[in-house]
């Protein structure tokens, strides 16, 4: 089975080391798997949520670009496209947008920390808070589902985003699919190996740190940033411990075993630390070299670069623009000459509450409760097979006047036979717990009933 894995790179800034080896390198590794179908776009419609210089994402938008194809993106592989050339996206936001509950974007990190940072200023709570900001989830969701990729590869950080997208899907499938579902529910892809850099000062490499190490600058300017690295004051000739510098952590991301081996013993027996940054710049330019001379050649020739992001978005809009036909009639957005259904019966039938089986990547099985407005009452444990998780469903059912429900913080369990079946989401307070809980013994019933 082919994995489709989708990533977005939002263009405010210019790629730098850490962004080389904590994204673009494994990503670009990744890409070539024969079982992968590899989606990368430049996420400038993103970019202008929290930029509004038009120059730096220009930049930007140029610089992404560049990078990703000197450092080995192979663009006839995968489809590489701006997000900015498929207007099938932003059309697509709105129909999601219609479909998404305001509560749900009400609990979205970014916002709820825009509120709490100008709660605690004083201010008004959504000073300076944008629509954009406030929906990007949807946006982020429509990237998604557009291309229903089965994994995006996020830092923990972007989890809750994936989960909302998955959250739309099945309202959006809920109100229209009439037993068909169009999007395939997504999963985040954390990738716990993805190497973190230290900066300059042993901190996290960022550019709101100010200790980044240029991708590709000049050979003299990767010298130069190297020997800014902060090391303790210890003499040459005095052991050092590699463990606890981080110009050590700098030298395994790029080294192989051997070589991060020979750099420990070296260390420790007391190597200057000018001469441990020297091979540090040394390791360096011999992975980066050939990639910047690369770099410069596309920089020089942006018109090369625009041909390969236009052939992208061709080769994306080929999947966008008809899905997007299908998601159009589906929502009654029909030629005026189309037959209009009024199956009223079926109408009714798809806004019951259903269950949902679906098959994780690790090969278990789970199952949701959806009510019939589309929202998640119940998401099962892991089963080793589809047979036991349908019989469970069954038992929901069966034996939904034996349920034991336990409240725990802001989301409840359900027991059956004194061993946990399922667990619902977080909810914002107790009442809205509780109505959860009256919509799963109603819905149950209803379904018993049918």
């Amino acid at each position: 089975m082919t994995t489709r894995i989708l990533t977005g790179i939002t263009t405010t800034g210019t790629p730098h080391l850490g962004n080389y080896a904590g994204a673009i390198r494994p990503a670009i590794v990744a890409s070539r798997s024969a079982d992968t179908d590899s989606f990368y776009f430049l996420a400038d419609y993103h970019a202008l949520i929290k930029c509004d210089d038009p120059l730096r994402i220009q930049r930007s938008r140029l610089e992404i670009a560049a990078t990703w194809l000197a450092c080995g993106l192979d663009p006839e592989r995968v489809t590489f496209y701006r997000q900015s050339d498929i207007p099938e996206i932003p059309e697509l936001t709105w129909l999601l947008t219609c479909v998404t509950a305001k509560g749900l974007l009400n609990r979205a990190h970014a916002y709820k920390a825009s509120v709490d940072k100008n709660v605690a200023a004083g201010e008004d709570p959504d000073a300076g808070v944008t629509m954009g900001l406030y929906s990007y989830p949807v946006l982020m969701a429509a990237d998604i589902l557009m291309f229903n990729a089965h994994q995006v590869p996020v830092g923990r950080d972007q989890i809750q985003h994936v989960e909302m997208a998955r959250d739309i899907a099945q309202r959006f499938n809920h109100l229209f699919g009439a037993g068909k579902d169009f999007f395939e529910l997504p999963e985040a892809l954390i990738e716990e190996t993805v190497a973190t850099l230290p900066g300059l000062d042993g901190r996290k490499m960022s550019k709101s740190y100010d200790n980044t190490i240029p991708l590709f600058g000049t050979a003299k300017q990767l010298k130069e940033a190297i020997a800014r690295i902060v090391t303790d004051s210890r003499e040459p000739g005095e052991p050092k411990d590699p463990d606890s510098a981080h110009l050590f952590t700098l030298y395994q991301a790029f080294a192989t075993a051997e070589q991060t081996a020979e750099f420990r013993h070296d260390l420790q027996g007391g190597l200057a630390w000018g001469e441990a940054k020297q091979r540090l710049f040394q390791l360096l330019e011999a992975e980066l070299g050939e990639a910047r001379e690369h770099y410069n050649a596309l920089i020089a020739k942006p018109d090369d670069i625009e041909d390969v992001l236009l052939a992208g978005a061709t080769k994306a809009r080929k999947i966008a623009t008809p899905f997007l036909g299908e998601l159009r009639e589906a929502v009654g957005l029909r030629s005026l000459n189309a037959q209009v259904k009024t199956e009223k019966t079926k109408k009714k039938a798809a806004k019951r509450a259903r269950f949902v089986s679906f098959r994780e990547h690790d090969g278990t099985f789970r199952f949701r409760l959806l009510a019939a407005d589309g929202s998640q009452l119940l998401l099962s444990r892991a089963f080793a097979d589809p047979k036991t998780a349908g019989q469970m469903t069954q038992r929901l059912q069966s034996e939904a006047g034996q349920l034991e429900i336990k409240a725990e913080e802001l989301r409840f369990t359900v027991w059956l036979a004194g061993e946990p079946v399922a667990e619902s989401p977080d909810f914002a307070n107790a009442d809205e717990r509780q109505h959860a809980v009256d919509a799963l013994r109603e819905a149950l019933v209803e379904m018993t009933a049918e």
